[in-house]
């Protein structure tokens, strides 16, 4: 069974820079970026072009917003690594889609479980802060919490990052 490393943090904790350097670490012949941010607006647009020049030449990149779970079962082989960036954003989507939750989660459960080669994946840790002012944000940290717990107890390592340093949670 492939390994599966799950990386949680907070906003510009150094999660992603961190991921990218698990994955790099694996004896892959090609490193695949799964990206699950959608595009709406110049700020978003930067954010994505500074992780773009960050990770640099030798990256695939695969946009995936929704179907991580297909994305996961058709890339992943043993000769390449797979990097998800980032879990709550696919959550994101997933949610203003009104998807069943618990049925993607249990899609994506079987995609790490059957994945060929090693899957790194990011996620936001939002529950740490003051409880939010309305029903959808209270919702989205629930359910991140949720996600985030499915996806820790299915991984080989999980890590926390915080002010760009690494602590080993598993």
């Amino acid at each position: 069974m492939a390994p599966i490393i799950f990386v949680l943090g907070g906003a510009r904790s150094g999660k992603s820079r961190f991921a990218e350097e698990r994955t790099c670490a694996f004896a892959a012949k090609e490193k695949v970026y799964v990206a699950t941010a959608e595009c709406h607006d110049e700020e978003m647009e930067s954010r994505i072009d500074l992780h773009r020049a960050r990770r640099g030449a030798g990256w695939r990149t695969i946009e995936a917003p929704h179907r991580l779970a297909e994305t996961l079962s058709a890339e992943a082989s043993d000769d390449r690594a797979i990097l998800v960036d980032c879990l709550t954003l696919w959550l994101t989507n997933r949610m203003l889609a009104d998807a069943d939750l618990e049925a993607e989660y249990e899609s994506l459960a079987v995609g790490l479980n059957t994945a060929a080669g090693p899957v790194v994946l990011v996620s936001n840790e939002v529950g740490l802060s003051i409880v939010p002012e309305n029903a959808l944000a209270r919702r989205f940290r629930d359910e991140a919490g949720r996600l985030n717990q499915k996806v820790a107890a299915l991984a080989d390592e999980a890590w926390f990052v915080a002010a760009g340093l690494p602590l080993r949670l598993k």
